[in-house]
């Protein structure tokens, strides 16, 4: 039996994962309708309109489901109250300290899954109780480990220090990438770029397409003084390069940022002066497709890789 199946009684060990402005009820639901578990994102929600998309998700799906929390979040109490009102059964946290509302929601009955970026924080999480984790290398999009460290050195050293379920993340879009993950001692994937680039992702067409559109080298990690980000290199990027030149202060560098430049970027699709957040692995999304189709795709690629692996010789 698979453990990440096992945990969160799901068919496939896929896990979407919860991005912001990507991550609504219909990607949600169509992901765990198609035998995964969906994320729905709360990072870019306000705590009514979470509500509002876990609501809808229930009715779109009979399937289990789970937010993602990042700690980090203004409205944190609020949304943690809104979670367990609406009978939400697992909650993926990150940004943040684990022991902060672990033991509040596990007290709640509800199965919880931490994000992390290096086997310190992985061995902190498993002390906090968690249920699994959620091991990122920084091949991924969004924000991302101060370390840089890559998900196949990641993951093995995580799987050598805990006990619990681990989940890896980060530069897996393909069931080739799942199995190996899975190999180095992952018990399941959790896939951002891939659902980034779905018939149901929030996103906008303009930012999908963007992504389809990515070459090898087309990302890139900054901010690292503010929150390390992988982005696309569009003309925001290119300005805040042109900033480093100039060794700027922490202030000046979110002045550049300014407010909801992610939301401009990936939501209303302005892809010069937006924030475009996606990983290294876009170089091998050709296509947007329904959630359903991609995750056939990666269970078909993953069956046919591990037969393929059987007949390896040296």
């Amino acid at each position: 039996m698979n453990k990440i199946t096992t945990l969160f009684n799901i068919k496939y060990p896929i896990i979407q994962a919860g991005m912001i402005w990507n991550s609504g009820y219909k990607l949600a639901s169509a992901v765990s309708n198609a035998g995964g578990l969906g994320i729905i994102g709360a990072g870019s929600m306000y705590p009514e309109i979470l509500r509002e998309h876990i609501q809808k998700c229930k009715k779109a799906t009979s399937k289990p489901f789970g937010v993602n929390v990042p700690m980090l979040y203004p409205n944190i109490d609020e949304i943690m109250k809104i979670i367990v009102d609406e009978g939400v059964k697992i909650v993926f946290t990150s940004a943040g300290n684990p022991k902060t509302w672990t033991s509040f929601l596990k007290e709640k009955g509800i199965t919880v899954v931490h994000v992390v970026s290096s086997t310190i924080f992985a061995l902190k999480a498993q002390e906090a109780g968690v249920d699994a984790i959620v091991a990122e290398g920084f091949e991924a999009g969004g924000h991302n480990g101060r370390d840089e460290t890559t998900t196949f050195t990641l993951i093995p050293m995580v799987r050598e220090k805990i006990t619990i379920p681990l989940i890896a993340a980060g530069g897996i879009a393909t069931g080739k990438g799942m199995l190996a993950a899975m190999v180095l001692g992952a018990d399941g994937v959790q896939v951002g770029s891939r659902f980034a680039a779905s018939i149901e992702s929030s996103a906008h067409d303009n930012f999908k397409q963007t992504i389809v559109n990515v070459k090898e080298g087309d990302t890139q990690l900054t901010l690292k003084e503010l929150a390390p980000v992988r982005l696309i290199k569009n003309k925001f990027y290119q300005d805040i390069q042109a900033l480093y030149e100039k060794c700027p202060t922490k202030d000046e560098l979110i002045e550049l940022l300014g407010r909801a430049r992610s939301k401009r970027g990936m939501f209303e699709g302005d892809l010069e002066e937006g924030e475009l957040e996606i990983g290294q692995i876009a170089g091998l999304i050709h296509d947007i497709k329904p959630a359903a189709e991609i995750i056939d795709e990666m269970i078909s690629d993953f069956e046919t890789a591990r037969k393929q692996t059987l007949n390896l010789d040296f």
